[in-house]
């Protein structure tokens, strides 16, 4: 499956069962008269949202590279996910100020079976929606699908403490505030986790030890004599990848030469990692 079908209907699964969750929640919220569970409620339709832009972000990256985008479209996905998480910072904001007004006035949630009911069926509705997001997602490598997937996630610990408080109602007044608050602290660590990769991801990222490890030893495997690979920067375009390092190679050969080893040492990468990759050739007795 490519990254543009998963996104299409891991978007559009989303979209109808969030719609569903949204009615329901604040229906349930209002008969209680809870401000963390009508919170979810539109967390829930917070959710529908991030799956429009999962769909629409996926649209705009999957254009074929033109005159001037050369590197193709791919960070339409890395913007979209920075979007994401914007959206959940701002969703969070409005659940500690409703909360905190809540607790200002003492006013206390009236839980009954229709809010338990509502809870377990959000609860599970949204873990099984968070699966299936992180499946595709680390199926298709797509980051939106990923930062959709912990929407998902956060909406079903949030059903989960909202659960918990409801078994706790007739003890602490005060229990649907909290709730409120701790819900709204875990949106907003989602949402630094989701803004934090994006950004990285567009600033540009040092390659991991795993992938230099299997950069060199495909070196070696061509060329056992010891290039010395280093100097390593790749460039992450989402639907494709750029990398670039330096060998070293022996001063006694001429420039055909350097550019053959390159050359196939750039092709085995190309066909072992699916990393288009430039290499910078060094004499090996220059000191850096």
């Amino acid at each position: 499956m490519d990254r543009e079908k998963a996104s299409y209907i891991e978007g559009t699964v989303s979209i109808f069962i969030n719609i569903g969750l949204f009615f329901i929640k604040l229906w349930a919220g209002i008969v209680s008269g809870s401000i963390a569970l009508s919170a979810d409620a539109w967390h829930s339709l917070s959710d529908t949202i991030s799956s429009v832009v999962v769909i629409v972000g996926a649209k705009l990256s999957s254009k074929k590279p033109d005159i001037k985008h050369p590197f193709g479209h791919g960070r339409w996905e890395q913007i979209a996910s920075i979007f994401i998480g914007f959206l959940l910072g701002i969703i969070a904001y409005d659940f500690i100020k409703d909360s905190i007004i809540q607790f200002q006035s003492k006013e206390s949630a009236n839980f009954g079976t229709l809010a338990l009911v509502v809870t377990i069926i959000s609860i599970l509705a949204n873990e099984g929606l968070a699966q299936y997001a992180f499946y595709l997602g680390k199926k298709t490598d797509t980051l939106t699908i990923k930062a959709d997937g912990w929407h998902h996630r956060t909406d079903a610990l949030s059903s989960i403490i909202i659960l918990i408080g409801i078994a706790f109602k007739n003890y602490f007044w005060w229990i649907d505030s909290v709730l409120g608050i701790i819900v709204s602290i875990m949106i907003f660590y989602v949402a630094y986790e989701i803004i934090k990769e994006s950004i990285n991801k567009l600033l540009g990222e040092e390659p991991s030890s795993e992938l230099i490890k299997k950069i060199k030893t495909i070196v070696e495997s061509l060329f056992p004599d010891d290039l010395s690979p280093h100097h390593f920067h790749i460039h992450n375009y989402v639907t494709h990848k750029e990398l670039t390092f330096h060998i070293k190679l022996d001063n006694n050969l001429n420039i055909e030469q350097g550019h053959s080893i390159a050359t196939e040492i750039e092709n085995e990468l190309f066909k072992e990692l699916k990393i288009t990759s430039t290499i910078h050739v060094e004499p090996r007795n220059l000191n850096q």
